[in-house]
């Protein structure tokens, strides 16, 4: 697994172009691992890319069918709604707000360390 004091929340990504923009402008990353579906993973990896992030996926694992379906069908309008965003558009995030350093003695994390 990852080590908890690895994860850290991202309070303002409210898209995955939002969380892999904000990754490099708010938190300063230039490298990411982003762990999602399988199918997920592949629109964020190249949303990622087209943003100057080196993202690497971690799969986790999928949905039952039933909910599946639909998610996948949503993942199909997502990607086209990633193109527009990040070659036409070039949309950038609602909120960027402060940088942020993370690190092991970051004061900003995820819930489950406060």
């Amino acid at each position: 697994g990852v080590p908890e004091a690895a994860i850290f929340c991202d309070y303002a990504g409210f898209s995955t172009l939002d969380s892999v923009v904000r990754a490099r402008k708010v938190f300063g990353e230039s490298r990411i691992t982003i762990i999602s579906q399988a199918f997920h993973n592949q629109r964020a990896i190249w949303l990622a890319q087209q943003y100057g992030i080196d993202a690497i996926g971690v799969n986790a694992p999928d949905l039952n069918k039933r909910h599946g379906t639909y998610t996948r069908l949503r993942e199909k309008l997502a990607r086209v709604s990633a193109v527009l965003d990040a070659k036409i558009l070039h949309r950038q995030p609602k909120y960027l707000g402060a940088g942020v350093t993370i690190g092991a003695d970051s004061a900003h994390g995820c819930p489950s360390r406060q």
